[in-house]
């Protein structure tokens, strides 16, 4: 990703974990110190900042680009904003300890997810997610791979596209996925959902449907993945796993709003057909519990 590619990043920090495992050894040496201390970089000068890094001012603008920034000052003044939001607690909350008390639990938490959402939704572009609505919304067939946490909203993505008649399918078994994305068609549309896009599975599916000529799309919260590197279209979600989150609360939970979104854009393009399969269904749903509930008694 660069400063052409999409909008100003909202939250520096999160942007900066979240591609840090496909920066260069000296972009990484930059990134770090901005995790560590965001303050300090929105203080310093590109010659300070050079020199408390060890890196060049080139080699510090090429990494602040590289991060969707115009360059160094535009990071700097992205910093050094995001830290002024936060006058009383740290830029990112801390990771739940192992002696939190539960209201430090619930408020950490509650935090971590509202940040996500709110990312994702800052910097989810229009025009990408309204590529993927109009592909998904003309598909033949849809496919949605994941693994683990992201296999949950995986499922997810299916199971709503299916309410409103769409052929969506997402799949526990790779064999069984990669059965299904080799027999895709152009037209057919292929989603690869992956916290840090790496997934070996994720990403053995999404290359086999691509080669079958369906239009493939990755959810991710790296731009640089390998994931994203597959996709016709990058969907990209904000939100950090830790020790005490893993499968991450919120970076599940904002892979999960763009799945509403997307099921959202398609279920009013398809408005007519849509409203008549929820009502089926539901109807059908409620016969079947009206049903059970009798023969319970």
């Amino acid at each position: 990703m660069n400063a052409q590619d999409g909008p100003t990043p909202v939250n520096p920090v999160s942007t900066v974990r979240a591609v840090l495992p496909s920066l260069t050894p000296a972009a990484q040496a930059i990134a770090r110190l901005i995790l560590d201390d965001p303050a300090m970089v929105a203080r310093s000068t590109i010659t300070e900042f050079s020199a408390i890094s060890g890196t060049s001012e080139a080699t510090i603008v090429r990494t602040a680009r590289t991060l969707g920034f115009a360059g160094y000052s535009h990071l700097r003044f992205a910093l050094a904003a995001a830290v002024a939001r936060e006058t009383q607690q740290r830029l990112v909350p801390g990771d739940l300890g192992p002696d939190d008390p539960l209201t430090d639990v619930i408020a950490k938490v509650a935090r971590a997810e509202s940040e996500a959402l709110a990312d994702t939704a800052a910097q989810l572009d229009p025009d990408r997610l309204g590529a993927v609505v109009e592909a998904v919304a003309g598909a033949r067939r849809v496919d949605v791979y994941g693994v683990g946490a992201s296999g949950l909203v995986a499922a997810d993505m299916a199971q709503k596209l299916m309410r409103i008649g769409l052929c969506s399918h997402s799949f526990t078994d790779a064999h069984l996925a990669l059965t299904s994305a080799t027999l895709l068609r152009p037209g057919d549309v292929a989603a690869g959902v992956s916290c840090g896009g790496e997934t070996p599975d994720v990403l053995a599916l999404l290359k086999a449907a691509r080669k079958a000529g369906a239009t493939t799309v990755a959810i991710t919260n790296n731009p640089r993945s390998s994931l994203a590197g597959l996709a016709e279209h990058v969907l990209v979600s904000a939100g950090r796993e830790t020790v005490f989150r893993p499968g991450a609360l919120a970076s599940r939970i904002s892979q999960l709003l763009i799945v509403d979104c997307v099921f959202i854009g398609v279920a009013q393009r398809t408005f007519d057909a849509s409203e008549a399969a929820l009502r089926a269904t539901g109807e059908t749903l409620g016969e079947f519990l009206a049903d059970t509930r009798r023969r319970g008694r």
